[in-house]
């Protein structure tokens, strides 16, 4: 809260309970200063995925109503701190928009959603995103053996979407070796996963030791045939 909030948040609690009213300019200053303090990251509202929302006023007014103990600042933040705990507790890193071999703009986007989550300004992200990984190894080849799960013009229409799938279907169609199809000896990555960095975050292109495996693989594969 700005100082101006807390300062109207004192005024109502005083109206509640007439105790809280400083009885004089000085006091009134330092009651001011030390609520400040305590509450200068607690915001007035700030909304719950479940529809609980926060609201610094309704909890003086429940404190007043319901205990015979004057309100303290800590009377107000520790309620909000059990209630950003509970929040985040819900909350998902959503995929961020920035490119992954971006780091620092990858984290700065996670850390300013978190962010945004803690101090009430944003709603958490309760449902992790699907995965956009391809299909296990044995529903590959079951899905090899009837042709294409879905029509082509829907595929079409979906590669802006999972532009890995995308270009395997493209390569496939064309002939060329798929690096996913092989695991990558450089970083490690599994069979249909994207190769990483040395920060584990996902690349957009494979290691150029997989293109080389994949090749290796394609042209046994063609030879063998």
């Amino acid at each position: 809260m700005t100082p101006q909030e807390v300062a109207a948040l004192l005024a109502y609690a005083a109206r509640l309970d007439p105790r809280l009213a400083a009885p004089s300019e000085a006091e009134a200053d330092a009651q001011l200063d030390q609520w400040c303090n305590l509450l200068s990251d607690v915001p007035t509202t700030a909304p719950h995925p479940a529809g609980r929302a926060w609201d610094a006023a309704q909890v003086v007014r429940h404190h007043i109503a319901s205990s015979p103990y004057p309100l303290k600042p800590s009377d107000v933040s520790r309620p909000w701190h059990d209630f950003r705990r509970d929040v985040l507790g819900r909350h998902t890193d959503p995929t961020p928009a920035a490119d992954p071999d971006d780091t620092a703009a990858w984290r700065a986007e996670l850390v300013d959603t978190r962010h945004a989550v803690a101090t009430g300004a944003a709603l958490p992200a309760t449902h992790r995103e699907l995965a956009s990984g391809g299909p296990a190894p044995e529903v590959e080849q079951r899905l090899a053996a009837v042709g294409r799960r879905i029509p082509a013009e829907v595929a079409a229409a979906l590669a802006p979407y999972r532009p890995r799938r995308a270009e395997r279907e493209r390569l496939a169609a064309e002939g060329r070796p798929d690096p996913f199809a092989v695991p990558c000896r450089y970083c490690r990555a599994r069979v249909d996963k994207p190769c990483r960095n040395h920060r584990g975050v996902p690349r957009t292109a494979p290691h150029p030791s997989r293109l080389d495996d994949a090749t290796t693989v394609h042209t046994a594969r063609q030879e063998a045939s």
